[in-house]
């Protein structure tokens, strides 16, 4: 395998998607025609500039919300939808259709928006999850420690009695001395 396939395989799939994004947004003015402002253009390019913006948020609450533990498949199955809103957008933009691409761009940012706050709430369920993971192992460890200890002293007295039990019912043998 490349370098470049192991690279490629041992990033997570939101990592890549931010690092998209990230390359798209700024890729995106160089695509983008150099025309006259108009109020119609001026108000799609605001509203493509800001579904940018709340994507890249969300992308990254939804990093966030992985990297403390959360499934965020479901987020990002969403994102992917928000992002698809968001290239529509852009095509439509630089087609020149500017009423469908304001109306692509602010679904994009409608649903992009309702995901944030939701992948924080993730992360902050998985960062307190695993709190108490935490805790339940030491405490577990802690205790089965402390059985392990009681339960060989216990056998160590047990086997202690019984040996010595054994030995007083020992009689003793007289040997002659035959020489």
């Amino acid at each position: 395998m490349s370098k470049k396939a192991v690279w490629l395989s041992s990033m997570s799939v939101s990592r890549v998607f931010l690092i998209l994004l990230v390359l798209f947004a700024f890729m995106t003015p160089v695509f983008v025609f150099k025309a006259t402002a108009t109020d119609g253009e001026d108000a799609a390019s605001s509203a493509i500039k800001k579904a940018e913006e709340v994507m890249v948020l969300a992308y990254q609450a939804v990093l966030e919300a992985e990297r403390a533990g959360a499934n965020t498949s479901g987020l990002l199955n969403r994102l992917n939808v928000a992002g698809e809103y968001l290239a529509r957008a852009h095509i439509l933009y630089r087609v020149g259709d500017l009423d469908d691409a304001a109306r692509f761009a602010d679904l994009c940012f409608e649903n992009a928006e309702k995901v944030k706050p939701e992948a924080e709430w993730l992360g902050n369920t998985a960062r307190v999850e695993s709190g108490v993971r935490l805790r339940f192992t030491m405490v577990g460890s802690v205790v089965s420690v402390c059985l392990i200890g009681v339960a060989g002293f216990l056998s160590w007295r047990v086997f202690k009695r019984r040996y010595y039990q054994r030995v007083m019912r020992m009689k003793p043998e007289v040997a002659s001395d035959e020489s």
